[in-house]
């Protein structure tokens, strides 16, 4: 019987099935740009010399945001360029919106049972809603802005099982580098994962969405957790349109299933260059230049919150710098009624508007050659977020706190 995936998949092409390996083509219900991936995907558009689909298409400037030099200016005024063009409604500018990832679930597109596709290999984080997301390139952008389709090879689904309470400190963070660590970079190559079991059930959706995120740094083609009443009640008041959850029957078909206990996940580190080369914080002892906070993957109004609680009262180490970046406006404006903006700068740390910023290297905490930063992205990369000899180590909010107070990596329990 079908895999979530499966099912979403045969709605949006007009099947009763689908099978693994099939190809097919389906409607998507909505299709992402942001700055960087934008300016390609107009080009190639304008070569189709039609009009697009405008009412599913979502422009979104974050990557390079407020422009850092001319380069970036120009593919923000492309992308502004293009939407008054074609008079498109979804468009956000700078001030305005936020991450894309985060906007895009803020913003009500993201929902259960639907198909979206993004010029953004993190586009799978939209699986913790229950949709079926995926990153594509500009060009299948530019080809779903003018038929509103795409085609798919349906992927296998693997099956992920969480069970136990998680101890202090570990977050959703720690269970996907925790599965990462066990599958490697290529474990689910090409496949969806689906989420299940007491841990998951209980996460906030923060947690969820980073779990979905990352899915990708397995080679996931989407990351699904089943939408619940956490879902239903983010979505009151804020989802556009209507939609329908889907969910699985009890004989679906895996291709493997994988079962973990959530009390063997500690606060968790992933060591230069791999998502996959994970190591307990706790056996680290590596000393740190930077400490940074945000991205699509960590920058929600929970990651903050859990990071303020363990700086609160304390300075960042004298050898330290630490840039917190909230996701989105919503969140920067939620993180100052609270408190925690005034927590963050008393601390010391250098807080900034929402955008993508360092996590790509892009500009606003860019590491030179050999220094070292613990943070809470998504990738480490050889170069990842800056010089080639400089190192990333993944982390949760808590441990890139707790570890900016110590000058060195270090997992909370310890501080």
């Amino acid at each position: 019987m079908p895999t979530i995936s499966e099912k979403i998949l045969a709605e949006k092409s007009g099947k009763e099935e689908v099978k693994p390996g099939e190809i097919i083509e389906a409607e998507v219900d909505w299709i992402m740009v942001n700055d960087v991936t934008g300016l390609p995907a107009f080009d190639v558009f304008e070569e189709f010399k039609t009009t697009p689909i405008k009412d599913k298409i979502i422009l979104i400037p974050d990557h390079y945001v407020p422009n850092k030099d001319v380069k970036s200016a120009e593919q923000a005024k492309a992308m502004r360029e293009f939407a008054r063009k074609y008079k498109i409604k979804n468009y956000w500018e700078v001030g305005r919106g936020g991450v894309c990832h985060q906007l895009m679930i803020e913003e009500g597109f993201v929902a259960p049972g639907r198909l979206i596709v993004g010029a953004d290999s993190h586009t799978c984080s939209y699986g913790a809603l229950g949709a079926f997301s995926t990153g594509v390139g500009s060009t299948e952008a530019a080809s779903a802005f003018a038929i509103g389709k795409l085609w798919f090879k349906v992927p296998e689904t693997q099956k992920f099982i969480v069970n136990g309470k998680l101890p202090k400190y570990s977050m959703g963070k720690d269970i996907i580098l925790h599965i990462i660590g066990d599958i490697g970079v290529s474990g689910a190559l090409y496949k969806s994962m689906e989420f299940y079991g007491s841990t998951i059930e209980n996460l906030c959706l923060s947690d969820r969405i980073t779990i979905s995120n990352m899915a990708i740094e397995a080679g996931a083609k989407a990351g699904i957790i089943p939408p619940d009443k956490k879902v239903f009640n983010y979505l009151k008041g804020r989802v556009r349109g209507e939609y329908k959850p889907v969910y699985v029957d009890e004989d679906a078909e895996y291709s493997e299933t994988f079962e973990y206990d959530a009390a063997e996940i500690v606060p968790t580190v992933a060591k230069p260059f791999l998502p996959s080369n994970t190591t307990p914080a706790s056996e680290l002892n590596i000393e740190i230049d930077q400490a940074y906070l945000g991205s699509c993957n960590n920058g929600r109004i929970e990651d903050l919150r859990i990071a303020a609680e363990i700086l609160k009262g304390k300075k960042i180490h004298g050898n330290v710098r630490m840039i917190v970046v909230p996701a989105s406006k919503r969140i920067f404006e939620q993180a100052m009624s609270e408190g925690l903006m005034k927590i963050f700068m008393d601390a010391n740390a250098y807080v900034a508007g929402p955008t993508c910023g360092a996590c790509l290297g892009g500009y606003m905490g860019v590491l030179a050659k050999d220094e070292v930063c613990v943070s809470s992205t998504n990738r480490n990369f050889i170069g990842r977020m800056g010089d080639k000899d400089s190192k990333v180590y993944l982390a949760n909010p808590a441990v890139v706190a707790a570890s900016a107070i110590a000058g060195r990596i270090i997992d909370p329990n310890d501080l």
